[in-house]
Formats: structure tokens, sequence, C-alpha cells
């Protein structure tokens, strides 16, 4: 949801637990204007530990389990930071992540979980596998159960969440034909502290499934072939998990906070030691209401951080939380049935399960069915053509909003041509060759309108953008100066955002080899960020004007940015996909250009699509082109959402300004009109040399690919699959 009011507070929740998925999603119903919400999280997506036995017995899908949390900070207006949070300093108000500057904040708050000590265990670290982090452990489990031959498997930990993965590997591996043995290995009782009645119906399901239980034993070592009892026992195992030794972050300690046993303190308001500081989730202690860790406790906290979080931001009295004595426990038997337990009464039976999957269901369809961001509605009265500038969904940012290649042609070549002997401007080039004295510059600009709500991604990208011109034609970066228009914030947030960006802008400028040497900022409607850089060349400048007839066509970055962004936009796009796309938006292409610097011809591949940067090459060169569509690399998700209609708004412009593009058409061939940002290099290289560049470039850790051919002829790009020669 868009807030349309300055920015004057920083709230920044540590962590993408279930109570922060929670307010963020109340946060977007109802947000507090003046306030900029942050989320750091390892990771685009949350996932719902109350629907991972489920995965594990193979009772849902990888995807059922995550919360999606770019899709959720779209919802809420906030950005998200992917990245691990290592320290608060409370003095200062900053967070630290790593491979960034610090994050400033007013108010912050804490829902990181817990982590495992499992890994302290001999040979656990390089053999075994905890149950937390969850997203690492599903990902591992789900590889093992559909490759496993003959498959073992040791749980350690008799817990609640130990018995429910045993119960649940036993069965998915029994589905899949397997006879497995599945040892659930406890240093004292196993499921020690429930009722009678809970107990017995427990090792009933254990029994059901096949577990075996090994009580009051203490594991000493995990090898390659299972684990080692203190006895000597030897248990054989293919797949060693640890579902026990559950502990606080070490960070924590280092913060200042007040803790107990490692975990925060927090008082009925869920405040910590330090009032600008809140914690929730099975990282914090309720010091007047100790309660076990559980994730009933956190979801029933959400609202009352909400609302307490909003009154320290505008100055209102806050709520205590009271949780609850007891709670209904529905846990997983492995086969579609659960056991329930409250207030010493217990019961098991497929009923329960039914009962269970449709609250699991419910908490997680919760944060899929969003709102999508709604275009503006004409007033009823308005200017002929009003609605259609105004089109069917919001303007994309980075190149999507750009001017389409056709309007700037047309204006461009009206435009009279300069009669200074120093400069050599080349058509379709951007970047203009600068003569002085015996040196040789190159001078280009470029900036973006913001497609994230993070400084520092939007600052990587644009620089990463503005370079591309330079390193394109071959040239060493040299200087830059940067523009910025900030978004309405108060003194104290445009000081913490302009920190972020020009540190973020000085670390991406000098790894290319440059200096920022000035720039200029101003405020406006939202963030822009933009560079001019020169650069030098020792030698003649690479252009778009030197492709000859049987060259080869390498690419050195998937393209599908703008279909990405435009789907993110929309709320529709999966975070995962999001974060590689940006992750490739913001690789700097400085080693590839130095690995094609014998190409004949090189551009970037940016705002005209892939198409048309490529029909630039021709027609400057004066000669044709074949593309092979299969073998153009593509973004994570691009292809399943341009067949879902996904595109972005300059698409349209770029198709009908492709007029000598002739072959394959559909959803694929689509996409060499999706304007990319921050794209790779398009070069065309001799055949000869072709092979060993791409293994260069391949090495260097770019996804390369050759993606065709120059042909001589009329300056046509002819599209065609492999299974389709050229004709």
């Amino acid at each position: 949801m868009n807030n349309s009011f300055p920015l004057v507070q920083d709230l920044v929740l540590i962590g993408g637990g279930h109570t922060h998925a929670l307010v963020l999603r109340k946060w977007g119903m109802k947000l507090l204007a003046g306030v900029r919400v942050t989320v750091i999280n390892p990771g685009p997506t949350a996932p719902y530990s109350g629907m991972l036995p489920g995965f594990v017995a193979g009772h849902y899908k990888r995807d059922d389990l995550d919360i999606d949390l770019i899709q959720l900070a779209r919802f809420a207006g906030a950005r998200v930071i992917n990245g691990k949070a290592t320290g608060i300093d409370l003095a200062r108000r900053e967070i630290t992540v790593s491979g960034r500057p610090p994050i400033a904040y007013d108010v912050a708050s804490l829902d990181v979980g817990i982590t495992s000590e499992m890994p302290n265990l001999s040979g656990f670290a390089d053999h075994g596998i905890p149950a937390k982090p969850l997203s690492v452990f599903a990902a591992r489990w789900d590889a093992f159960r559909k490759t496993a031959q003959d498959p073992s498997v040791a749980v350690i930990g008799g817990g609640v969440a130990g018995a429910e993965l045993a119960m649940a590997m036993a069965h998915a591996l029994r589905v899949r034909g397997h006879d497995p043995k599945v040892h659930l290995i406890d240093h004292g009782r196993i499921l020690d502290g429930f009722g009678a009645t809970a107990h017995r119906l427990f090792l009933e399901g254990l029994a059901d499934e096949g577990v075996e239980l090994v009580e009051n034993a203490t594991v000493t070592k995990v090898t390659a072939q299972g684990v080692t009892l203190a006895d000597g026992r030897e248990i054989a195992a293919t797949f060693v998990n640890g579902a026990a030794g559950a502990r606080p972050h070490d960070w924590l300690a280092e913060t200042g906070l007040d803790l107990q046993d490692g975990f925060v303190n927090v008082g009925p308001d869920l405040r910590s030691s330090d009032d600008a500081v809140f914690a929730v989730g099975d990282c914090a202690n309720m010091t007047r209401a100790p309660r076990p860790k559980a994730g009933v406790y956190a979801v029933r906290q959400a609202p009352v951080l909400f609302d307490n979080l909003r009154a320290v931001l505008s100055g209102d009295a806050l709520r205590d939380y009271h949780p609850q004595k007891d709670y209904l426990k529905l846990i997983s038997l492995g086969q579609k049935s659960a056991l329930a337990e409250k207030l010493g009464t217990a019961r098991r039976g497929a009923l329960l399960w039914r009962w269970k999957d449709r609250i699991d269901r419910k908490f997680m369809g919760q944060f899929r069915d969003l709102p999508q961001m709604e275009q503006p509605k004409a007033p009823l009265t308005a200017a002929i053509g009003l609605t259609d500038a105004i089109g069917d969904k919001p303007m994309c940012g980075g190149c999507g909003a750009k001017v389409g290649r056709s309007a700037l042609r047309e204006v461009l070549s009206a435009m009279p041509p300069h009669d200074r002997d120093d400069v050599q401007s080349l058509a379709g080039d951007d970047a203009a060759i600068l003569r002085t004295g015996n040196a040789m510059q190159v001078m280009t600009t470029d900036h973006l309108r913001a497609f994230s709500n993070d400084p520092v991604i939007m600052t990587r990208i644009a620089a990463v953008h503005a370079l591309g011109d330079c390193w394109a034609m071959g040239a060493a970066p040299q200087a830059a100066t940067i523009n910025i228009i900030l978004p309405r914030l108060s003194a104290a947030l445009q000081k913490r955002t302009l920190n972020e960006i020009m540190r973020t802008a000085d670390d991406v400028m000098r790894a290319a080899g440059a200096a920022i040497v000035g720039g200029h900022t101003s405020l406006g409607d939202e963030l822009t960020i933009g560079f001019t850089i020169t650069g030098l060349v020792d030698a003649a400048p690479i252009t778009i004007a030197g492709a000859k007839p049987g060259d080869v066509l390498i690419l050195t970055k998937p393209i599908g940015s703008g279909v990405i962004m435009a789907a993110e936009m929309a709320g529709v796009a999966h975070g995962a996909d999001v974060i590689t796309a940006l992750d490739l938006m913001s690789q700097p292409q400085g080693k590839a250009a130095k690995i094609l610097s014998k190409a004949h011809a090189m551009t970037d591949v940016t705002g005209f699509g892939l198409a048309g940067h490529l029909a630039g090459m021709c027609e400057a060169s004066g000669v044709g082109a074949t593309l092979n569509l299969d073998n153009i690399p593509l973004m994570q998700g691009t292809l399943d959402l341009s067949e879902h209609g996904v595109k972005s708004t300059l698409f349209l412009d770029n198709r009908s300004s492709a007029v000598s593009i002739n072959g394959v058409s559909g959803t694929r061939a689509d996409l060499l009109f999706d304007p990319q940002t921050a794209g790779g290099l398009l070069a065309a290289v001799s055949a000869k040399t072709a092979p060993a560049i791409l293994m260069k470039l391949q090495a260097a850790g770019y996804t390369a690919a050759i993606i065709g051919d120059v042909v001589a002829g009329d300056k046509a790009i002819n599209v065609i699959t492999t299974s389709q020669p050229p004709a």
C-alpha cells in the first residue's frame, strides 16, 4: 500500500517469523502514516513450521510451507533486506547486516527464532542436518527422499518435533516403496513431559510407522555411516537429523539487552530492557509469564505487537500481552492422522488431521490472498486520452519506465549534428567518445526510477547499469558523479538514506576503478538514482558498428528482469525469483568486459530489450543476425510469469519498434522485447575464439551463453529454435 506522506520514523523488523509476518499483513491493511518499515531476513521466504511434518511426509508441496516475504512486504509498503542480522548497537540505534551499511532504526522488533547447537556434536556439521533453519532442512530432506536407495534415518531428539519428523520420514519413505529403518534417539525418555494418555497415543503412532525408539542414550559422534552412542552402539543411518539442542542466536548476547539463558527478556508489553526494542516468538523470554517455545504464542503476540509498535511510534499508550496457560496441541502422526492434547485430555485420528490441515491452510491463506495494487481511476470529467495514458497497471520502475525506442529515435534523428571535432557520437551507442590531447575518454549518463524500496539495492543496480555503457565500449571506468532524487523524508531519514546510498555507490565505483567526484541531490515523489561516468580507453573503443558475418553472439546475463519486476510490483512474483533477479542485476560486468576486450562489436542490453539492442548493432554494422531462442538464458521464474501474461509497461513499444525481427513467435519470443535493467553485455566475437571466451566468462561467474550468429544480409534478425534450422 502506498504511503504518500513524508517518512519521519524508521521501524525495523528483524526476522521474518510468524509474529512479524502477521504484523506486516496488518500493517498493509492499516499503515501508520510517516513510518518507513524495513524487514531483515536471511532469505525471501519465512517457512511455517506447523506444516513441516506434513511436507516431510509428502502431504504438502515445498511452496506450501513458505510465507513469501517479498509479496508481503510489497503489500505492506515495506522494504526487504535479504541478509542476516549480526548485531544491534543500542547507543547508535543501528543494526548490522553483513555486506551493507548499518541500518538505522527508531523502533526495532526481534523475531529471529532459535538456532541449533547440533553442529557442535562431533561429525554433525559434515554428516548431519539440523531441523533449524527449517528452509535448509526442508531442501535437504526433499532431495534425500527423492533419490535415496535403501534409506535409513536417525533423528536425534525425542521431543515433539523429533517424534513428528521421525513418523513423517518413515511414512514418506514407505510410500515411495522403501522399507526404511527409522530410529528416534533421546538422552532420556521419549516424549517425556506428556500426560499418560497423550504419551500412550504418541507411542502408538510411532509404533504404527515402525519408528524404533532409543531411550536413555547419548550420541557422541555422527559419521557417514550413522551415529555412535556413548555405550559403543552404532546406529546405521544415511540421513541424520538433529531435532534437539535448540538455543538462541549467539549474536544476541552482544547486544547489551537483558537476557535469560540467551533469550531476550521482555515485559508484558513485549518490550525488552531497551524501550525502543521489542522481541517476540522463540527468541523472547516472557519474564512475567514464562511459557514453552510454541508457535501459538507467537501468533497471538502479533495483534499486541502491532498495536504497541504503532503506539510507541505515534506516542500512544501500550497494552499488555496475556498468554493463555495452556493451548490445544495438534500433532502430526506421519499418515494423515493427528493427535490432539489439551489440559491432560488427548485423542488421535484422521478427523483431527483434517482439522489441523484446515487450520494450517487458513493460516497460510491469509498471506497469499493479498489485495493487489490498483491503478488510480480517472475522474468522471477528464481530458480525452487520460484513461489510456493511465493504463491498466502501475508503471514499471527501472528500465521498464524509460521512454520507448521509437520516440527517442524520432526526436534524436531531428537533432542537428554538433560541430566539435573532439567529440564523437555514434548513432546507437549510449556513450560519447571524447578526445583531450592524446587521451581518449568515453562519457555516459543513466538513471533509474526505483523499483525496490531498498536504497542499497537500487544504488548497486543503478551503478552497475550506468557502468554498463562504459564497459560495453571497452573503457576502464574513471570518474562518476551521482544524481539522487529522494522521496519526501524527515531530515534524519534523509541523512540515513543518503548514508546508505553514498556508501554503497562508493563501494561499487571503487570496485570498478572509478572515483565519485561530486553529484546533486533533490527531493521528489520517489527515489531516483543516476550516474554520469567517464572512462578511459587505451585503443579504439568497441562500438556497435563492428559486427562481421560469421561472428558469434555472446550474452553474459539472462534476460527477464522487466517481467520479474513488473510481477513483483503486482504482487505475483515469487520472492525467491525476485531476489535472484536483483542479484543478477547487481552483478558488475567489469570482468566480463575484460574477457570480451577483443569483441568486434558490443553493447549492454537494457531498456530496448535484447531484440532492440541487437537490431541497433545490426543496423550500425550493416549485417543481419540469427538468434536461437532455446539458447537464450532466462531469469528464474520469467517464462512462467510471461506465460501468465505478465509484461513490462515498455514491452509494447519495444515490440512495435522491432520491424526487422522475423521467425518464431510466442511467449518465449516475447521475452526478446522485455526491457532489461543492468542487463548483460551482448558481444559479436570471432567464431574461432568464442568457445574459449565463453568458458572464461562462465568461470568468472557469469551465466553466459552463445545465443546466435552474425550473418550477411539486410539487417534483419531471424529467430529460430534448436529444432528449427535457419532458412
